[in-house]
């Protein structure tokens, strides 16, 4: 004979079992449900775009940015509309300038599934930089910040469910000059603009909570570190300068990209 206890645990076993499927099954469910659907707009210059690419389509940062999204946990559906236009500055995204800004909305609007969270990951910088050339151009710090700032509020008072998410401009080499001049003046100049993103954040951290995030911040030095591996050698007035990413090197930086996203939304 068998103890009580024994034949009434053996008799809950079946029970248990459905139970904890039952359980896992709910986790299973309720973690479907829990998946973020993303739309995102990526503003920015050549680099976004994905100037000199063979398949800027395919290989330009923005599409290995989702790309990389895709596959991690937490996030659903990812669409994205890259935005970028070669030679522009933040005064061309300026609403008031009207040359970026309405098909920057347009984008916005136009994604298939509205619930998803509407993010603008913003990269800009280089050509504001530079000594000439680029519209506006040079753009000191203090009119960046103020460019930004204007850009962003404009954007979150279109979209109030939106994230904004400041990617900091990468490294060029010191002897860039194509149909603009940008230099070591430039170099230096763009290395001002980090610090006032990290100040908008901050202010907006206060102002919007949880609306407005600094992105990447480690792509500058990967590129300066490794410019001769990642990115493309091009002829100047002053010699072979570099500038764009390679095919190798826009899938790093849409990595970078996709990371600092990933971190700022999950």
């Amino acid at each position: 004979m068998y103890p009580i206890g024994y034949i009434v645990a053996v008799k809950m076993i079946p029970n248990l079992y459905l139970f904890a499927c039952l359980i896992l099954s709910m986790g299973g469910s309720y973690a479907q449900q829990q998946k973020k659907d993303l739309n995102i707009v990526f503003i920015g210059n050549s680099i976004t775009f994905g100037g000199g690419l063979a398949d800027r389509g395919k290989d330009a940062p923005p599409n290995q940015a989702c790309a990389w999204l895709s596959n991690q946990d937490g996030v659903g559906e990812v669409r994205f509309s890259n935005q970028g236009v070669s030679g522009h500055t933040s005064v061309d995204v300026l609403p008031q300038t009207g040359t970026d800004f309405p098909r920057i909305l347009k984008a916005a609007k136009s994604f298939a599934n509205p619930n998803a969270l509407l993010v603008f990951s913003i990269k800009l910088g280089t050509n504001d930089s530079a000594v000439k050339g680029p519209k506006g151009a040079p753009v000191s710090k203090d009119d960046y910040y103020h460019n930004l700032k204007t850009i962003t509020d404009s954007l979150m008072s279109a979209f109030p469910a939106c994230k904004i998410i400041y990617q900091q401009p990468i490294w060029y080499s010191p002897n860039t000059h194509n149909r603009s001049t940008y230099m070591q003046e430039g170099l230096s100049r763009l290395q001002t603009y980090g610090p006032q993103l990290q100040k908008l954040v901050k202010m907006y951290q206060k102002s919007h909570p949880d609306r407005v995030f600094m992105g990447d911040v480690r792509a500058f030095k990967f590129f300066k570190k490794h410019y001769q591996q990642y990115l493309s050698p091009e002829e100047g007035k002053y010699g072979t300068f570099y500038l764009h990413p390679n095919k190798e090197g826009a899938h790093l930086l849409g990595d970078f990209w996709g990371k600092a996203i990933y971190k700022a939304l999950f």
